[in-house]
């Protein structure tokens, strides 16, 4: 049981990262006005958040430029648009997956960028890949974490021997993932103590990003911080893929930390998260992500689920099971 002073108390080591841009954008193809943004990244610094998550640095030769809104993408030029020189506390991260960035020519020097911070995310069997742009990342002088996804489906032997590979990189944060949401907090508990073991092996801090698909983002992201891990990744009302992940408001409301300030969140999510929803941007726990994240499987046929506008839920549960 968790001595009630790690939840009473605060951590100074404690980041709070945003992640509404990036999660969120996988919602609605990261179509985002500039207005939506910059209101978003002016809450981020007046609510006292430490990083903010623009999107994603993905390949213009992979992906289509037309199909997606620019925050897919991150060029320096549009950040800077939005954040100017950034003269506040607040960093500005963007995610870099193993696989699909051309990292090497899209992540400048950071003495060129107004990035801070660049996230890697990686699968069990990418971690070599993994380790390379996290080197690449360092040696541009970047801050970087490294979000190990989908552990969930892994085997403990493959996650200890990723552990101990990324340990050795220049990586500051490694990053539980559970990308499926189908996790529990005896589940979280047991997972951080095995990071907790190569953390305190070679010197690295831990972060936490939860999905909501049995409503336990949150519950899980207490129970990491209760166990020491510093880095939690939020969202504004939950607003992530699928069922979205843990809420900023909760988070906020959770941490006794006299510099993070709701009020600015919940501001913010009255005027533009609302509206995202009443103009038909669909996010959040259903009944179909909670088969899915039960299952532990991709929510990708929920998410289609979804954009089909089905409402047939024991039918659904008859394919995903067949699926199993």
């Amino acid at each position: 049981m968790k001595e009630i002073v790690s939840l009473m108390d605060y951590r100074s080591s404690i980041k709070v990262v945003d992640a509404t841009l990036r999660d969120g954008g996988l919602v609605n193809e990261f179509y985002f006005t500039d207005e939506f943004v910059r209101a978003l990244y002016e809450s981020n610094v007046k609510a006292g958040v430490d990083y903010m998550e623009m999107g994603y640095k993905a390949s213009k030769e992979m992906f289509d430029q037309s199909k997606f809104g620019k925050w897919k993408f991150c060029n320096d030029d549009d950040i800077r648009a939005i954040v100017g020189d950034n003269d506040t506390n607040l960093k500005i991260a963007v995610m870099a997956d193993v696989g699909r960035c051309d990292y090497k020519k899209d992540i400048l020097s950071r003495s060129e960028s107004p990035i801070d911070l660049i996230r890697v995310a990686t699968y069990l069997n990418t971690i070599p890949a993994a380790a390379n742009m996290i080197e690449d990342a360092k040696k541009k002088g970047y801050e970087v974490t490294c979000n190990i996804m989908a552990i969930s489906n892994g085997q403990e032997s493959d996650l200890r021997v990723a552990l101990d590979i990324l340990g050795q990189t220049s990586a500051d944060v490694l990053y539980i993932v559970d990308s499926f949401g189908s996790l529990y907090p005896e589940q979280i508990a047991r997972i951080t103590d095995t990071y907790m073991e190569f953390a305190a092996k070679y010197g690295k801090q831990l972060g936490i990003h939860a999905h909501n698909n049995q409503q336990l983002a949150f519950a899980n992201t207490i129970e990491a911080v209760g166990d020491g891990v510093d880095w939690l990744d939020a969202t504004y009302a939950g607003m992530g893929r699928g069922a979205g992940n843990c809420a900023m408001e909760l988070l906020l409301g959770l941490l006794r930390n006299p510099k993070y300030n709701n009020f600015y969140v919940i501001q913010f999510i009255e005027k533009y998260m609302n509206k995202l929803k009443e103009d038909g941007v669909v996010w959040g726990f259903d009944l179909q992500y909670m088969m899915t994240g039960l299952l532990n499987q991709h929510p990708r046929a929920a998410i289609q689920f979804t954009k089909d506008k089905r409402k047939d839920y024991a039918e659904f549960y008859k394919e995903v099971v067949a699926q199993d």
